[in-house]
């Protein structure tokens, strides 16, 4: 099987980059209805390699963070279990704490040949004294301690 492949013998000229003071009339109308001042944007702009017509502002959302009224031991927000990335994230920061010589919490089994079977052993017996933060879009967060884990 034969590929060809054309090639040009134009030499392409580099594409011209607008100044950075100009700003489209429709980025102008996205400034007026984020709110944010003519600087603002031109400083976002300038921390952009894309052109000023195609630099997109959105407005910051600002919300306060309430904690959910625990009812027991129940889990309110999320899953009542582990995700595998709070999974991994616990056992990825218990296991370089047990490798910079933490003492480990719970009696060391045979198999633990490493830190990081360790730090998955711990949590398999909830061993571990933490908390899970959950917070949602809206702000509302809860605390969770490993034990309420299924």
């Amino acid at each position: 099987m034969f590929l060809a492949v054309k090639r040009s013998l134009k030499k392409h000229s580099p594409q011209k980059k607008s100044p950075p003071e100009k700003t489209s009339k429709k980025l102008v109308s996205k400034i007026k209805k984020a709110g944010k001042t003519q600087l603002q944007v031109q400083e976002t702009i300038k921390k952009s390699s894309r052109p000023p017509d195609e630099v997109v502002v959105y407005p910051e959302f600002e919300y306060e963070l309430r904690e959910v009224a625990p009812q027991g031991n129940k889990v309110l927000i999320g899953p009542p279990w582990l995700t595998r990335f709070e999974r991994a994230r616990i056992t990825g920061s218990r296991s370089l704490q047990l490798s910079l010589g933490a003492p480990p919490l719970i009696k060391v089994p045979e198999k633990a040949t490493t830190s990081i079977v360790l730090a998955v052993t711990e949590i398999e017996h909830k061993a571990l004294p933490i908390s899970i933060r959950r917070v949602l879009p809206s702000g509302l967060y809860q605390d969770i301690p490993l034990d309420w884990m299924r």
